[in-house]
């Protein structure tokens, strides 16, 4: 099964991005070539460029302050496993530490490191990084696997409390949705997210989950908003350009609140 994750607003789209550049970057870091080193501090530059919103860093508090909130009032209520209530309680508490902890924004610390931002300001430059625009640092990609990725581990943990936050807030999300089996005839599909008033119901949903078969060879185009959603299911031709594909798809979708 291949899943695709769509946004229904801004900052869960932020977040997807950042888990998104972050899950790159643990793989990164973890290998041993000189070149996956490089990348993995271009995928660090481009997490400081993401994260650099101001109030991102606010509303990753409020998202873990409310979800504490939350889980407190279902204390006390029967066929509640305190157990795992305390366990979900404790990672929201420790994200919810390190984050506040964190000084400033998301890479701020790096960024008064002259040797990185010389390594940033021409890591998009096209062949900018050669060894004669950069000696040191093609000195550095020079030294063993092991000491680049102390390097490289050093300067991750001034991120990783965001990781950390990310991972909590969007696991809850994800969890909050229950799977259900859809058909979608001649490869559209539409759901309305209102009730028979013409409101919203009493959950407001922020990501859409599809899961379909990957034998089935098909892309879903989700497009969506808090009231209405809707997929349609493409087909890559022989050039990989998009086309409709009109067979019924069966499908996985998930909505989360």
């Amino acid at each position: 099964m291949v899943l695709y994750e769509y946004p229904f607003n801004e900052g869960i789209r932020t977040m997807l991005r950042l888990e998104h550049l972050f899950d790159r970057l643990g793989q990164l870091a973890a290998r041993d070539a000189p070149v996956d080193h490089h990348f993995a501090l271009a995928t660090i530059f481009e997490i400081m460029d993401v994260a650099s919103r101001a109030d991102l860093k606010s509303d990753l508090l409020k998202e873990l302050d409310r979800h504490r909130t939350q889980l407190q009032a279902f204390r006390g209520h029967p066929g509640i496993a305190e157990s795992v209530l305390d366990a979900v309680t404790a990672r929201i508490d420790h994200a919810f530490a390190g984050l506040n902890a964190l000084q400033g924004k998301a890479g701020q610390a790096l960024a008064s490191n002259d040797w990185l931002m010389s390594i940033r300001s021409r890591i998009n430059i096209p062949g900018g990084t050669c060894e004669f625009d950069l000696p040191a640092y093609y000195a550095w990609q020079q030294h063993a696997p092991e000491r680049r990725r102390s390097d490289l581990q050093g300067w991750m943990a001034t991120l990783t409390p965001m990781a950390e936050a990310l991972q909590v807030l969007l696991g809850l999300l994800r969890d909050s949705g229950t799977p259900q089996r859809m058909v979608a005839t001649g490869g559209q599909y539409q759901q309305s997210l209102q009730n028979q008033q013409g409101t919203p119901q009493g959950k407001v949903y922020q990501l859409l989950r599809v899961r379909v078969s990957a034998e089935d060879g098909v892309v879903p185009e989700i497009t969506g908003h808090r009231l209405m959603v809707s997929v349609r299911f493409m087909r890559p031709d022989t050039e990989g350009r998009l086309r409709p594909a009109a067979a019924d798809t069966t499908f996985e979708l998930s909505l989360c609140a």
